[in-house]
């Protein structure tokens, strides 16, 4: 995978309150939820088509780009790394694991130059980590950021949830 390629799918775009997902059953984007007031989708979220993750969904991805996409748009990005943890739905006693890859868009001019997660500033990262558990947190959901893993990481779990 020179330069770690993947497309990606836009579910849901940076800025947005309005948290869409692909059905497949209407083979559309259907409105799954608003966030609560003030609570935004801090970059592109989407998935990588082709791909079943432990908790039967697509895995996810947050594309870094400066831009606000819309739902439904085809992203190419570059995999920088992973934000690991688990993820416990509401009424559920165990955790799945649920990862979240990070990765820059390739037509991206301000992040056209981080080549690894590694390169992001703690507290960004720490920020994105937060995002996640409270976004999660108000679907009565538990979100547990376990670390996090560099490109060799995150292209692995890619291979692990092809189809």
């Amino acid at each position: 995978m020179k330069d770690n390629p993947v497309n990606v799918i836009i579910e849901t775009p940076k800025g947005y309150s309005s948290k869409y997902v692909w059905d497949k059953v209407l083979d559309a984007f259907k409105l799954k939820k608003m966030l609560p007031e003030g609570m935004v989708f801090p970059y592109n979220f989407g998935f990588i088509p082709e791909t079943k993750a432990d908790d039967g969904d697509p895995a996810d991805v947050l594309v870094l780009m400066e831009e606000s996409s819309f739902p439904g748009c085809h992203v190419e990005a570059r995999i920088i790394g992973v934000v690991k943890g688990s993820q416990k739905e509401k009424n559920e006693n165990k955790y799945v694991d649920n990862p979240r890859i990070i990765a820059v868009a390739s037509e991206s001019r301000l992040f056209r130059n981080i080549q690894s997660i590694d390169e992001l500033d703690e507290k960004f990262l720490d920020e994105i980590e937060h995002f996640f558990i409270s976004y999660l947190e108000t679907e009565g959901k538990i979100f547990k950021p376990s670390g996090r893993g560099g490109i060799k990481s995150a292209v692995q779990l890619i291979s692990k949830y092809k189809l």
